[in-house]
């Protein structure tokens, strides 16, 4: 068989989407060509932003075997497992953090494949020759893999054992066997089934209807009004969105499949919207925003209709993105994640390592109080915790 061949490619432009999404599962849309190709050319990931590609791809002769979203980082921001005390901590004892690798989608905390690889290349001999990439480039303090599968996880610390498991956690739904919405509520607790129809009826008082469209029914009206509210919602923390209306435009035009636009509308008239990327069986909740104060509609149009939506469209799983305490009450079960970290200096890593493993005993607790939390009744079909995506 011939040897597997390493290279280093400066942005998805310079592959051929069919061979690249050969690769992709079905259920990540992330990992598509088009998605990183937009963040690309929208100038979302530059040198500017800080986010530059340095893609690893995995050749047997003129055949692409895998991929790696690999990104050369000059700071921390859109990453959703926050190493800023590592950083400061290390620059303050006159060492130097950045530039750091990273293996993760750009401001997109969905856990998910990273390592892509056709069925027979062997994963522990992709990992080794991936690693020994990183662990000889000089210009890196370390490399960081973020929301990773649990079994790619566990196969990437079979391959390099030194590597540094950092625990976190996340809030997601699954459909246990509900049927439909009716079926979710009543898996609940009666007060909590009827806090959330009085949520729901709430924002029905005010007036306001939902829709959802998706893939060919989202119009660039549609799309450019959702924009607008995405960007109310950094605004009002004094504060600008990452991403641009070309990207949101350009996954409209080359993507709208993997597409779900969630709107909310008063007097005929959208006035706020979630957009949601979806999958086979995964949808994704990831970006919102609204031009109106309105009771309950950020509950109703973020997490209840989507809920719907997987009900009825067979999506066993829905990530709504990060933080969520209030996400238990509403049936989002804890979900274990593991990020990996190797630091090329002992002294920092060794120090990364206790602070990690001090850390995990709280993330522990942490999930096991969330666990306790979850509304339903004790005879249902109950969600419980999981150790990460499927």
């Amino acid at each position: 068989m011939t040897q597997l061949r390493l290279e280093c490619i400066g942005g998805v432009e310079e592959m051929d989407p069919s061979c690249w999404n050969a690769l992709v599962s079905d259920d990540h849309p992330f990992l598509r060509h088009e998605f990183l190709h937009a963040l690309e050319t929208t100038g979302a990931v530059s040198v500017g932003t800080g986010w530059l590609p340095e893609h690893r791809t995995l050749w047997q002769g003129e055949r692409l075997v895998g991929f790696l979203p690999f990104y050369l980082k000059s700071h921390s921001w859109g990453e959703y497992v926050f190493d800023w005390g590592w950083a400061d901590a290390w620059q303050n004892a006159g060492g130097r953090y950045y530039p750091k690798g990273l293996s993760a989608i750009p401001y997109t905390p969905a856990p998910g494949p990273r390592l892509m690889l056709a069925d027979d290349i062997d994963r522990q001999t992709a990992m080794e020759l991936l690693a020994s990439g990183w662990e000889t480039d000089s210009r890196l303090s370390g490399w960081h893999l973020l929301f990773a599968e649990p079994q790619e996880v566990e196969a990437w610390c079979r391959a390099r054992p030194e590597l540094i498991k950092r625990s976190g956690v996340q809030f997601q739904w699954r459909d246990v066997d509900f049927g439909d919405f009716d079926g979710y509520l009543a898996a609940m607790t009666s007060k909590r089934r009827k806090e959330i129809r009085r949520e729901r009826r709430r924002v029905q008082e005010q007036g306001i209807s939902l829709r959802r469209l998706s893939g060919d029914e989202i119009s660039l009206d549609d799309m450019r009004h959702f924009y607008r509210c995405y960007r109310i919602t950094y605004l009002e923390r004094g504060q600008s969105g990452y991403l641009s209306e070309a990207f949101f435009l350009r996954l409209l035009e080359e993507m709208p499949q993997a597409l779900l636009l969630i709107q909310a509308c008063h007097s005929g008239q959208p006035v706020a919207a979630a957009l949601c990327l979806q999958g086979s069986r995964t949808l994704y909740g990831r970006y919102w925003g609204s031009e109106v104060m309105a009771d309950c509609l950020h509950f109703e149009t973020c997490y209840y209709q989507a809920i719907e939506h997987c009900l009825a469209h067979g999506l066993t799983r829905f990530d709504p993105g990060t933080q969520g305490e209030h996400k238990v009450a509403r049936g989002f079960a804890p979900v274990h994640l593991t990020s990996l970290h190797f630091i090329a200096d002992p002294q920092l890593g060794e120090a990364v390592a206790d602070f990690c493993r001090r850390e995990h005993r709280h993330i522990q607790a942490y999930a096991s109080s969330a666990e306790r939390g979850l509304p339903f009744r004790r005879s249902s079909n109950r969600p419980g915790s999981g150790q990460g995506a499927s």
